[in-house]
């Protein structure tokens, strides 16, 4: 697993999650610019899952696989739900949902990085 990409996915996200809660304090719906955050989140999302993919083809990994694939199929899933029940919900609601999927972003990749170092 590529620990600058992983850095980078953190990163992203807190900063993704940051804006989306300044966004939910001003009462404001989602906007274009948190939009773009995360569909740029979700490309380094799958980037992420390519170096596994690659990894794990190679022989790499820790021993147990299943909680592995089930934390990263999680992970590409929650940016684009998260954008979707925030466009659905046009309220300071729908940004506070982002904060959410920011912050799971965050903590699935540092789980991520533990299962893969097997320190868990």
């Amino acid at each position: 697993m590529n620990t600058v990409v992983s850095t980078i996915v953190i990163a992203g996200s807190l900063l993704l999650m940051l804006a989306s809660l300044i966004v939910a304090i001003r009462n404001r719906p989602m906007g274009m610019v948190l939009l773009v955050g995360f569909a740029l989140l979700e490309v380094a999302v799958l980037v992420q899952l390519g170096f596994v993919i690659a990894a794990v083809a190679g022989g790499e990994g820790p021993a147990e696989k299943v909680t592995l694939w089930g934390y990263l199929a999680g992970e590409v899933v929650i940016p684009p739900a998260g954008v979707f029940l925030a466009l659905a919900e046009r309220s300071r609601w729908g940004s506070a949902i982002l904060v959410v999927a920011g912050f799971a972003i965050a903590v699935m990749t540092g789980r991520l990085l533990q299962i893969w170092q097997g320190v868990a």
